[in-house]
């Protein structure tokens, strides 16, 4: 069965990360799937993709004070993420599809 929020899931990927921004498409990209970043956001990615709860006012003023706008610190937020949401969504279709299967080989 095909998932009704495919393709509505590639439009807003495609949009976040591939759109037009203020950030580069390639900072967009690279935040939200791990890749390379600048050494100065290395660890606002780090901290918005894995415990979002930990970043600070103090991140952001960091950020904005390397010179990026608050265009483009919201741009990466969105992008890392979206990231993150997808790997997770990835996980737990993985999980579903593996639970099905057992199922059927087990019933």
């Amino acid at each position: 069965m095909k998932d009704p929020y495919t393709d509505r899931m590639k439009r807003l990927e495609q949009a976040v990360l591939s759109g037009p921004g203020q950030l580069a498409v390639a900072v967009r990209q690279a935040a939200a799937f791990s890749g390379e970043v600048p050494a100065e956001l290395e660890q606002y990615v780090h901290n918005v993709s894995q415990c979002a709860y930990k970043v600070t006012d103090e991140d952001v003023a960091a950020l904005l004070q390397a010179g990026y706008s608050e265009d483009q610190i919201f741009e990466l937020t969105v992008s890392i993420t979206l990231g993150a949401d997808l790997s997770r969504l990835k996980v737990g279709q993985a999980a579903l599809a593996e639970g099905e299967l057992d199922a059927t080989t087990h019933s």
